[in-house]
């Protein structure tokens, strides 16, 4: 093949430069200082076979933190890059002077929702340790009430030139906001294709709220899942909750849902149960689509030498599946999320219309897919698709294909260019070329990767299994924030990046606080709970 060359967009829709991500080591960036959140230009470097960033504050002193433990897996995510997005044409902010403080979104922002998050409160039936996101630790409940709601929905459908399509519900535990139901409704009214509900899944030990649930328009629960020990549950979760999580995935799975675990991992309390947590996926794969795991981020404050000893990195993840599973190998099997741009400008490009591009930063997150055969026995889809080769061919057919209308699937010239990469031979037992095709349709499409459809044999069973690294004020990256997918509505119509609301200014706080009930009004505050607890005994509030 030709040497391939990455097309990068000059400035966004709106017109502000668009800064080339910088490859390589060493390297400057803007960070943040963990102990006035000032902005301060940081170092990243590698020492020792491992990435770290240095960076000094005039008034604070320096800070270092591990940012990968593996530098060539870290140097290969940047390998895997196809240039940015050029973000919205409609920003809240159209004229932000600065990222992360003029934020909402921006113009500066080169990327659209991937994902949207919704906090529907930040009331939960579990008081968890690991949390950053609950009343009790807040001092104040936060419930927008539901006309809110729909408006903080219809800013992400509002999005230009490509509306917001997945949605996940989130708080807190959002299952228990009074009319959550009614809610799911109302997203699947306002054209959302996926909905999604972040959730602890003590509600859907019930089956007929499952079922509800399902009816009402939820198609995948994004279940907290920290290993499959009660051990590990009463360290992160303050409870003893394995039987519980067993019974929510039954009664998932009878429902007709999907599930993607979510486990927060701990270094030296739960890295150990990374391979566990992959087997009770597959042993559930009827109704597991993925896993996302995510190394905990460091809200507080924290000594240098504890925070080397707890920082658990992407590298360490991809390395701990390969230790305790022997499935995946670090160097051959991961790729960074936005290596996946190419197969949507290919579709935008076919179908005449933008589509969702999750042109996120390369060290954000890496992952892999597992095919899944009857025995279910799990490939990595590189082991059979020379997946690096095919992802370049599909960028360069992307621009042969231009803005001409084409039905999806039909441009049988286009697809079948990408045959060649494809080796029936290491296949698992029953995927064709074929059917890899279908099963990526049923990837964008869930009337083909959902329902009877799955359920003839359309689709080719898959697992993502991907690692997502949410940051903090220690290894904070601006130029991360400038490319984030995962996004949050807020109540003042503004839509904010993860690690802008949750991390670094922490616009969390500030909205949370602006449309909250205060917790000195302990009588309603009292009702709130209990009425959250009621399916589990509550009668106090402590």
């Amino acid at each position: 093949m030709a040497e391939f060359q990455v097309i990068q967009p000059e400035t966004t829709y709106t017109g502000s430069p668009i800064p080339v991500v910088p490859k390589g080591l060493p390297k400057t960036t803007r960070s943040m200082c963990p102990e006035c959140s000032q902005l301060i230009d940081a170092l990243i470097r590698e020492d020792a076979g491992k990435v770290v960033m240095e960076k000094r504050c005039p008034e604070h002193g320096e800070f270092r933190d591990i940012v990968y433990s593996d530098a060539r897996l870290y140097l290969k995510m940047e390998e895997w890059t196809f240039g940015d997005n050029r973000g919205l044409e409609n920003p809240a902010v159209a004229n932000a002077a600065r990222c992360p403080d003029d934020c909402g979104l921006c113009n500066l922002h080169t990327s659209h929702t991937g994902l949207a998050n919704v906090d529907l409160t930040n009331r939960c039936n579990l008081t968890c340790p690991v949390c950053f996101a609950n009343a009790n630790a807040a001092g104040y409940v936060y419930e927008p009430d539901f006309e809110t709601v729909r408006k903080m929905l219809q800013a992400l459908r509002d999005e230009r030139p490509v509306a917001c399509r997945i949605v996940q519900f989130s708080g807190g535990e959002p299952t228990i906001y009074p009319r959550f139901l009614d809610v799911l409704r109302m997203s699947r009214e306002l054209g959302f294709s996926h909905i999604q509900a972040a959730t602890n899944g003590l509600k859907f030990t019930d089956l007929e709220f499952a079922e509800q649930c399902k009816e009402a328009g939820l198609h995948t629960l994004y279940l907290q899942f920290d290993g499959v020990s009660d051990e590990v549950y009463r360290r992160t979760r303050g409870e003893r909750l394995w039987e519980q999580k067993l019974k929510c995935i039954e009664n998932v799975k009878r429902a007709g849902l999907k599930i993607v675990f979510v486990p927060t991992i701990v270094k030296g309390l739960n890295d150990h149960e990374i391979g566990d947590i992959l087997r009770i996926a597959l042993e559930y794969i009827e109704c597991t689509s993925g896993i996302s795991f995510q190394p905990v981020a460091f809200t507080g404050r924290i000594a240098r030498h504890e925070l080397e000893a707890k920082r658990f990195t992407l590298s360490d993840f991809a390395h701990a599946v390969q230790q305790q599973t022997g499935i995946a190998d670090p160097y051959e099997d991961w790729f960074p999320l936005s290596c996946v741009t190419p197969f949507s400008k290919l579709l935008s490009a076919l179908r005449g219309d933008e589509t969702t591009m999750l042109s996120c930063h390369p060290h954000c997150s890496l992952g892999t897919y597992l095919f899944v055969d009857q025995n279910r026995h799990a490939v990595p889809v590189t082991r059979f698709i020379e997946v690096g080769p095919m992802l370049r061919e599909m960028d360069i057919l992307a621009r042969k294909a231009g803005k001409r209308r084409v039905q999806f699937f039909t441009k049988i010239q286009a697809w079948n260019n990408l045959r060649k990469f494809f080796h029936e031979e290491k296949a698992p037992a029953g995927l064709t070329f074929d059917k890899f095709l279908q099963t990526l349709q049923g990837m964008t499409d869930k009337r083909y990767g959902r329902g009877e459809r799955e359920q003839d044999g359309f689709t080719y069973r898959t697992l993502m299994v991907a690692g997502m690294h949410f940051m903090d004020s220690y290894n904070y990256d601006v130029e991360r924030v400038k490319r984030c997918v995962i996004h949050y509505a807020a109540p003042n119509g503004r839509i904010y990046p993860f690690c802008a609301y949750n991390s670094g200014p922490v616009f969390r706080e500030r909205i949370e606080k602006e449309f909250s009930i205060p917790m000195d009004n302990r009588e309603e505050y009292h009702r709130l709970v209990c009425a959250a607890r009621k399916d589990r005994g509550c009668v106090t509030v402590g």
